[in-house]
């Protein structure tokens, strides 16, 4: 193959990677001819090694927006928990559901204890496996409860804070009837599950919320001191 011709490909290959949208292969092109002309690596190793950097790009682009879009208050992930700090918690519970298979069936998780304890720090590090899994996530406060669409991961943080009204009652209760058997969700509250009802305020709708939260649910109780006091880095 002449210079000419070589540079001719070489110009082919950089016109068809902007045609394909690959900003970090382009960008990688020519150190790794370069690499090929030392010896260092082959033909096949180049195209792996270029195809797995716009891989990469594109995962880790993927997986902003996906967080971005779960609106998770701020990234925690289990690599950041203190388990010391939950004695009582079992670990190996934890890392069980973070392998999500409760999500592929659909199952509800309940993270209760008092403030600090870490309650939307595990739930929001199990959301971040999940957006890294490719699943979809959306966390929100229960107060703030909107239209949430087919997320295959809802979060309900803080439930107890406020009681809710009717209309309250009404749009949860509607959620948890498309949601129930379908995808799953995760509660983070202070209060323990008999205090519930309290919460919702009218017992029919209690019983029928209560019903599709508590069936085929997994229940973590957090204690201990708070490790917002502990740590200079507060953990919800």
């Amino acid at each position: 193959m002449t210079l000419t011709s070589s540079a001719s490909r070489v110009d082919n290959i950089r016109h068809s990677l902007v045609g394909l949208k690959m900003p970090r292969a382009l960008e990688m092109l020519d150190a790794t001819l370069r690499r090929i002309e030392r010896g260092e690596i082959d033909g096949i190793e180049a195209i792996d090694d270029l195809l797995t950097e716009e891989l990469s790009l594109r995962e880790n682009r993927r997986i902003k927006a996906a967080l971005r879009m779960a609106r998770l208050p701020i990234l925690k992930t289990l690599a950041g928990f203190d388990f010391s700090f939950q004695p009582s918690l079992d670990r190996n519970r934890i890392m069980a559901l973070a392998g999500l298979d409760f999500i592929n069936r659909a199952e509800v998780v309940h993270l209760l204890g008092p403030p600090g304890t870490g309650k939307s720090h595990l739930a929001t590090a199990l959301a971040v496996e999940a957006v890294r899994a490719g699943k979809s996530v959306y966390f929100i406060p229960l107060a703030d409860l909107v239209a949430i669409g087919s997320v295959q991961l809802l979060i309900l943080d803080d439930w107890g804070l406020e009681p809710l009204d009717a209309q309250a009652r009404h749009d949860l209760l509607e959620i948890l009837e498309e949601r129930y058997g379908r995808r799953s969700t995760i509660i983070t509250s202070q209060l323990p599950i008999a205090a519930w009802h309290e919460v919702i305020g009218d017992p029919t709708y209690a019983d029928a919320i209560l019903d599709r939260l508590v069936h085929n649910a997994h229940r973590l109780d957090l204690d201990g001191d708070s490790m917002r006091r502990a740590k200079p880095h507060p953990e919800a």
